[in-house]
């Protein structure tokens, strides 16, 4: 089990780093890059369900807020791989 957890944690960084970086280059016009309003379209699902409860934040907040969701997910799902191998409190 431990082997698939570590999988799933390096994966799961691994492509939230990605649907950043495109974030970045998508809002940024990095690269040359057209800015536009799907530039977090790889970064919303991998912060679901937390960036649907931003709808009180404002926009440049709530931008910032949907980037960070993710990081949710991904310390959730390192509490369960640690807990299902026994490293856990």
């Amino acid at each position: 089990m431990g082997r698939i957890c570590r999988f799933a944690v390096r994966g799961f960084i691994l492509l939230y780093a990605l649907a950043l970086l495109l974030f970045l280059i998508g809002t940024f016009g990095w690269f040359g890059s057209p800015s536009g309003p799907l530039a977090g379209v790889f970064l919303a699902p991998l912060g679901l369900p937390w960036n649907l409860l931003l709808d009180w934040a404002d926009d440049p907040l709530r931008a910032m807020l949907a980037a960070a969701a993710p990081l949710v997910n991904l310390a959730i799902l390192k509490a369960l791989c640690d807990r299902l191998n026994g490293t856990g409190s």
